[in-house]
């Protein structure tokens, strides 16, 4: 599924134009990447948790060459899954 028919699904599951939920759909990513920005972590309960995790400076190696390369560290964003959604899955 990709964003213009998940905008397609929640139109049609809420009684909103596709327009409107377009700009819903926007204002809640939106939302959930300000505070990833801001180092909070965001928790729908039931769905899952959208938090920041740091990756440390590691040692990697140039694919053309085999030379080695320092990968600096960094923020990465990361999800995990609440029970409901789990369950939703696997069952």
């Amino acid at each position: 599924m990709n964003k213009s028919e998940l905008c397609a699904a929640i139109a049609e599951n809420s009684n909103l134009t596709k327009a409107d939920s377009g700009r819903a759909l926007e204002a809640i990513l939106n939302a959930i990447e300000a505070a990833l920005k801001a180092g909070d972590s965001v928790a729908l309960v039931g769905f899952g948790t959208f938090s920041v995790k740091d990756r440390a400076e590691r040692i990697g190696r140039n694919p053309q060459s085999g030379a080695e390369i320092t990968i600096p560290a960094a923020k990465i964003p990361s999800f995990k899954a609440g029970k409901n959604l789990k369950d939703a899955v696997d069952g």
